[in-house]
């Protein structure tokens, strides 16, 4: 029996972030705003794991985590991603979380091609909504966000 079209399931985010409020609050506006699951971590090494485990539609992952660079677990998981996941030839796109103190860091990174935008911290709703439009579906029954003027 296959589903209707409208109880698709939603799709799969990878958040790491170590630090647990930020975790929280990127996890409910996704999960109010648009139509998707998110599983979170607080270091690389679990986001790691999660990535071969499962399937996922976007990463958006912290620059700074406690074990290893945002960046370095984004080329490891590219890397292994497709090995570990049939019928993918490349790993889901990536939002960084960035403090102003990563710029340098992330200028190399600019040119990859699943680059979909850096997040400054405090992460703030607008611009999350903003860079996850193209990439999430929007949960249903929900409008954007109305203008705050």
């Amino acid at each position: 029996m296959s589903l209707p079209a409208s109880s698709t399931p939603p799709t799969r985010v990878l958040l790491a972030e170590e630090s647990l409020p930020y975790r929280r609050v990127i996890r409910e506006a996704l999960t109010s705003f648009r139509h998707c699951e998110v599983d979170d971590s607080p270091t690389a090494e679990r986001a790691f794991e999660l990535a071969l485990s499962r399937p996922y539609h976007l990463f958006i992952l912290a620059i700074p985590l406690p074990d290893m660079s945002g960046m370095m677990l984004d080329r490891l998981i590219s890397k292994a991603y497709p090995l570990t996941h049939r019928g993918s030839h490349t790993a889901p796109p990536v939002i960084f979380l960035a403090r102003p103190e990563d710029g340098n860091a992330l200028a190399a990174h600019q040119r990859d091609v699943r680059l979909r935008g850096i997040l400054s911290y405090p992460p703030k709703l607008d611009a999350l909504l903003s860079l996850t439009a193209g990439l999430l579906p929007e949960a249903p029954g929900r409008g954007s966000l109305p203008p705050l003027f």
